[in-house]
């Protein structure tokens, strides 16, 4: 099987992790994995099982479906078939307290654990797990370059190819899926928040870019369906005088990268629109220009917002009341990682981690101006990893 995870790079995030758990909870016992993306993160392959971390033995992944292809995918070194928690049980002593994911484990899940593991207590390891995988190595780093230069050709030069007046978001939306496909797009968007199915990204003609969504970002699109709030509208056609607002993922081998690229259909929006923009895509650049080991999220957040004046700050990451309060997220094998470039998020930034930076200005009656690009944390500064257009990119 190619693709492999390197063993280095298993063991190197696993070593990583025990130090964290043992500098936050120094009297751990045992961790278990059952998310596949944290499954996927220590062992590089993804399967119905779970992992378990002793403090004091080795960690065993144990695998209901498919033990063959986890054979197959990784280079764990201890990979066990189970047909139930009860083939697991008899390997390790449940001690008094046991540390889960919570925010991503079912309650009936749970219980069937705990029925063959009878601890005492639950406390959550998921801050120490989003704290590990927070900084990227230089393997994971390679991957999201390599999702950066595809969303960069994508979005910078072949999404003006196809624009054409008359087609609708989600002509746009399947002709655009198609394309990262074809460019080496992994094919799915992965996002930690609870329950969320987002697609592709959110594609906006004109006023579509500011109705409301549930998605916590400051964009927005009216989607195929109240069933199915997001991909497009069938419905929204493109005329000439539109703002076309793209905000999509890509992703290379489970790494993603976010970017948003805005285009003006036919004719030049107003010269104060174009301002505001401008305004947003020099905010981005002062966000990155932070961008440095020792940094705290938080001061940046704060250092920003409060050199906005009110009437700015209007309709500012967000539209009407739906504001979302913060300036940028950490990206990695989910879309929406930790950090968050807000307030509360006071632990020094480190050389490695990458954010998506996306100030972003609704106006109503044209829609969601402003940018998004991916940027990795170094000594100099955020340095861009999806491109440089500034947007706004006027197609005829």
């Amino acid at each position: 099987m190619g693709k492999r995870v390197p063993a280095s790079e298993l063991l190197r995030r696993l070593q990583r992790f025990r130090t964290k758990m043992d500098e936050t909870d120094p009297d751990w016992r045992l961790a278990v994995i059952f998310s596949k993306v944290n499954q996927y993160y220590f062992t590089g392959t993804m399967q119905d099982g779970m992992l378990l971390i002793p403090r004091d033995g080795e960690a065993t992944y144990w695998v209901r479906r498919s033990y063959e292809r986890a054979v197959d995918e990784s280079h764990f070194p201890k990979i066990c078939p189970m047909a139930s928690f009860r083939d697991a049980a008899g390997s390790v002593k449940a001690p008094g307290v046991v540390h889960l994911e919570t925010e991503v484990v079912p309650l009936a899940m749970y219980q069937r654990f705990h029925k063959y593991f009878p601890f005492d207590e639950v406390r959550s390891l998921d801050r120490q797990i989003a704290a590990v995988r927070a900084v990227k190595s230089e393997y994971e780093q390679s991957l999201m370059r390599r999702s950066g230069e595809i969303h960069r050709r994508v979005l910078e030069e072949r999404v003006p190819e196809v624009l054409r007046e008359g087609m609708s978001e989600a002509d746009l939306a399947a002709e655009l899926y198609a394309i990262l496909i074809e460019e080496g797009h992994h094919g799915l968007l992965r996002f930690g928040m609870f329950d969320t199915d987002i697609g592709l990204g959110q594609i906006g003609f004109g006023e579509s870019s500011l109705y409301p969504t549930n998605f916590n970002g400051p964009g927005g699109n009216y989607g195929m369906s109240p069933a199915v709030p997001f991909i497009g509208s069938r419905e929204r056609k493109l005329k000439k005088g539109d703002l076309v607002f793209v905000d999509v993922g890509c992703g290379v081998d489970g790494y993603h990268t976010d970017k948003t690229m805005t285009y003006v259909f036919g004719k030049p929006l107003p010269d104060e629109i174009v301002s505001v923009h401008r305004r947003c895509v020099n905010i981005q650049y002062e966000i990155a220009s932070m961008l440095k080991p020792g940094a705290i999220p938080a001061d940046i957040y704060r250092s920003v917002i409060s050199k906005l004046e009110p009437e700015f700050l209007n309709n500012f990451m967000g539209f009407g009341a739906r504001r979302v309060k913060f300036l940028g997220h950490g990206i990695g094998l989910t879309v929406d990682e930790l950090p968050v470039i807000a307030e509360g998020f006071n632990d020094p930034l480190e050389e490695g981690m990458v954010f998506a930076i996306e100030p972003k200005k609704g106006v109503a009656g044209i829609g969601m101006v402003g940018i998004e690009n991916t940027f990795l944390v170094t000594s100099e500064g955020g340095q861009s990893i999806t491109g440089g257009h500034p947007g706004l990119m006027l197609v005829y």
